[in-house]
């Protein structure tokens, strides 16, 4: 039984602050990437300042039930894993992955792999009862496009899921503007591992192109050959497999830009966070310079630290126009700060945002109303208007 208190009280900060971060918990998202390349690598990888949450237990959990072997030390931060090169150790498995949604995607596509010359099985995916409204029907008809054999447990176009280990040919796909994001990298990060070369072509723009980025560059750590045009149209992945690597994770960019937005919102305060900078693999790092910054804070932007600095005393935030696609899970964090700025802020082509572990463009407009906004949704943008006299 429950014995959280009916209220909380939240106070506000009592004044100005200077801190500088070095210590903050991993990416998520490279957390999860960085378990699946282990995995499919040959040999044994070290991964360090590894996220230990409910998402990365989950992918965590999973890879054990499919028989990798794992050296996990929480305290440590630490994650050592046996590949298998390609293959899936265990013929069966049932997997339950939560609200994970990197897990079920990026799962989905790994056991494609399993062949019955290579240990293949039948592996089931489920989640939470929110996962079975989470679409996933790009990304299945894409794995069975090359090879793969995925049915539906129960409605059509999401999970759960029953994949048979028919195996991955390779081959073309050809996609149009995805949901997720995280359905182009699950097709990625497996593509080392196809019988042929894997090439995906885009009919429109890359959905949360930094996160694709992010994962070719991953994964050419683990020594994967891809090849991506300019214009972004079309990415090629060789069968070169992955090999073992020692890999340091980055802190959060995400969850970085709680503080960082903080500090443009506290008069007189300063925040750095250390080993995030423009060399990060994350998109999410630019929202300091990319959003903070055109709203009147100062920001300095440098290859391993970020550092946002309040406006003048005298001076506030000002509304900005903003388009997120390329770093939506910064919509929240920009929308907050918007109730301390002057003027309205609109948050443009962030409809993705609807099928995360919550619709968080409807969840934005119902707790920042309970603030005193005025929020507006329109299509893929929302628009707020802060509190009268914030």
């Amino acid at each position: 039984m429950s014995t959280l208190p009916d209220q909380l009280e939240i106070k506000p900060l009592a004044g100005p602050f200077n801190v500088t971060i070095d210590d903050q918990p991993g990416s998520k998202s490279l957390t999860n990437r960085a378990l699946l390349l282990a995995a499919l690598a040959q040999g044994e990888s070290t991964l360090a300042n590894v996220l230990i949450s409910d998402d990365t237990r989950v992918m965590l959990a999973a890879l054990g039930k499919l028989g990798f072997k794992l050296d996990i030390n929480e305290a440590a931060k630490t994650v050592r894993v046996q590949g298998y090169h390609g293959k899936i150790p265990n013929r069966n498995a049932e997997l339950f992955l939560g609200n994970a949604g990197t897990a079920m995607r990026f799962l989905a596509s790994a056991c494609c792999l399993s062949t019955p010359e290579r240990y293949g099985g039948e592996y089931h995916l489920d989640g939470i009862e929110r996962m079975r409204h989470r679409p996933i029907g790009q990304l299945v008809d894409s794995l069975n496009e090359i090879g793969g054999g995925i049915d539906y447990v129960g409605e059509t176009g999401y999970p759960p899921l029953l994949v048979h280990g028919n195996g991955l040919r390779g081959g073309k796909i050809r996609m149009s503007t995805t949901l997720s994001s995280q359905y182009i990298s699950a097709l990625l990060q497996i593509g080392p591992c196809c019988d042929e070369s894997l090439t995906i072509y885009f009919d429109g723009p890359v959905t949360s192109r930094p996160y694709v980025e992010m994962t070719l560059t991953l994964m050419e750590r683990f020594g994967a050959s891809v090849d991506a045009n300019v214009s972004f149209t079309a990415i090629r992945v060789e069968p070169s497999g992955y090999e073992a690597c020692s890999c340091d994770i980055e802190p959060d960019a995400s969850n970085a830009g709680y503080f960082l937005a903080m500090a443009a919102i506290v008069p007189d305060s300063r925040c750095t966070i250390e080993r995030l900078g423009f060399k990060s693999l994350q998109g999410d790092a630019a929202f300091a310079e990319q959003v903070i910054q055109p709203m009147g804070a100062s920001v300095i932007y440098e290859p391993n630290s970020i550092t946002v600095i309040s406006p003048p005393t005298a001076e506030k935030l000002t509304g900005i126009d903003a388009d997120l696609n390329h770093m939506p899970d910064m919509a929240q964090t920009l929308a907050v700060t918007a109730l301390f700025a002057e003027g309205p802020t609109t948050i443009r082509n962030v409809g993705n945002l609807r099928v995360k572990e919550t619709d968080r463009l409807a969840a934005l407009q119902t707790e920042l109303t309970k603030l005193g906004a005025t929020v507006m949704i329109n299509g893929d943008d929302i628009t707020i208007k802060p509190p009268p006299g914030n």
